[in-house]
């Protein structure tokens, strides 16, 4: 019997191929890796950035896409047309919108330019997923290919109550899905009907004074007024939350620090109030004295941690929010930005996403209007998923915050939204100067149902409008009955 001998010694030319062979395995797994880290990057790119890419307003590829797709259809969550593209004997397009001006800002126009869905979706609408044979026949016959269609997250009953809610007046009202970061409704006001935007563009455009295209909604910034109570009542609990059951504070109307004043609304009297009396009626004079004592490096941290002064994770055009305070403040500033006055400016959106994060324990899910993308026969291309964002705050303090916003609802200036049916609501209301007339303001309302498991969030901005509590709430309250009949 012969034995191999394990310990005979290599040979120096075997030792050198071996080390040779060893390298070149290297060499071809990385390169395999990075091939495949390649295709990886290149399928990820085509499925999720490449259209972004091509929906830019300045690709030449959509004229190329529109020559050859009949744009699609956009569809609310439960299947109504928002948007139809028909197309008569001699092969004309027109663009149709069934309900007019009712969502004449979130779902857009797409003639002198693009807006809202019809802007964001832009690309998917002219895009043809229809089976492969037939996109062929089609276009060897000369003929166009049916467009892919978008489903929204928009809820028609609730889009209408809001457009109904909102009347005349100029401003916005949106809501949204707390827990997924759908957005339910969304209206503006003055609006304009897209049927006829071509028609009127000319006239539009040459108006100085006309904003009818701007969606209050997303690019409208206002003055929060008393709704930036909640940002002030935050920063107080992070410094000095162990005090909050011994604050207690005497308003006799007007509040008087260093040679700076600030007034109540309409400089009502409110007594004695402790920390929810005080954020229940809105005391401008205790928010004021409040403020004397917060750090304004970090009050203005708090205020980032919400996103003022920062982008926001929105898929429409949009005005960022801004809060003018920082380390070199003067006592000034700082009073008039804890009662949301002064240079301190937001959106609508922004504050829905304010009591949208404060509803769901400090997380804020990303908003988000396309659902998902169907082909011309219904079979769905792609699916949107819900994405979270990230925590803007503490759980703890969410917890007394919406403690104290359902006592403005239960005991305060917020008590128009008692006694609803099949829901119980919580929120804040807000009158928000906005020029040298004490007497004018907007109308805010920001708040969320239903108290025991917080689904929907919703913010009403009027315009010129006076009390918060007198017009924006009641018309919150339509659009919260709007989404509680559908549960």
């Amino acid at each position: 019997m012969r034995f191999i001998n394990i310990f005979k010694k290599e040979s120096p030319a075997e030792t050198e191929r071996r080390r040779s062979n060893r390298s070149i395995a290297y060499v071809a797994a990385f390169f395999s890796v990075l091939f495949f880290v390649l295709i990886a990057y290149i399928v990820e790119y085509t499925y999720y950035e490449a259209p972004e890419d091509i929906n830019n307003t300045y690709n030449p590829r959509q004229d190329i896409y529109a020559k050859r797709v009949v744009r699609g259809c956009i569809f609310s969550r439960d299947g109504d047309i928002l948007a139809k593209t028909d197309t008569d004997d001699q092969g004309n397009e027109k663009r149709e919108y069934p309900y007019g001006p009712l969502f004449a800002h979130v779902v857009g126009f797409s003639t002198h330019g693009k807006t809202g869905v019809e802007s964001s979706a832009n690309i998917r609408l002219l895009t043809s997923n229809k089976f492969v044979t037939e996109r062929m026949v089609n276009i060897l016959e000369g003929e166009k290919n049916k467009g892919d269609c978008v489903i929204t997250t928009l809820d028609l009953d609730m889009q209408k109550a809001a457009y109904e809610a909102l009347g005349s007046y100029r401003g916005a009202i949106v809501a949204t899905d707390i827990k997924s970061g759908e957005i339910l409704c969304m209206v503006s006001k003055p609006d304009f009907d897209p049927n006829y935007i071509a028609d009127n563009w000319e006239a539009i455009n040459s108006d100085p004074n006309s904003s009818v295209l701007l969606n209050r909604a997303t690019q409208g910034l206002y003055p929060p007024g008393s709704t930036f109570k909640i940002v002030t009542m935050l920063e107080y609990l992070k410094e000095h939350g162990e005090e909050i059951d011994s604050y207690s504070f005497d308003c006799n109307g007007s509040f008087s620090y260093e040679d700076n004043k600030i007034s109540c609304y309409h400089g009502i009297s409110h007594g004695k109030v402790d920390i929810t009396a005080s954020f229940a009626k809105s005391c401008n004079s205790s928010f004021a004295n409040i403020s004397t004592s917060l750090t304004r490096e970090d009050f203005r941290k708090t205020c980032e941690d919400l996103l003022f002064n920062e982008d926001l994770p929105l898929p429409f055009t949009y005005k960022k929010s801004y809060v003018p305070i920082n380390k070199d403040s003067d006592t000034s500033e700082l009073m008039q930005v804890s009662i949301g006055q002064g240079k301190t400016q937001i959106t609508p959106i922004h504050m829905n996403m304010i009591t949208c994060a404060i509803a769901n324990e400090g997380t804020l899910m990303r908003p988000y209007v396309i659902d998902r993308i169907v082909n011309a026969d219904g079979k769905q291309v792609k699916k949107f998923r819900v994405k979270e964002y990230g925590k803007l705050l503490d759980e703890k303090y969410c917890t007394i915050l919406r403690e104290l916003m359902t006592k403005v609802v239960e005991e305060g200036t917020a008590s128009r939204l008692k006694d609803t049916v099949g829901y119980k609501a919580a929120g804040k209301t807000g009158s928000a100067e906005y020029s040298s007339n004490k007497v004018m303001s907007h109308a805010w309302f920001t708040g969320y149902a239903p108290l025991e498991d917080p689904q929907v969030a919703v913010t009403v901005i009027a315009e010129e409008a006076g009390s918060g509590g007198e017009i924006a709430v009641p018309m919150a309250r339509k659009v919260f009955d709007a989404w509680a009949k559908e549960k």
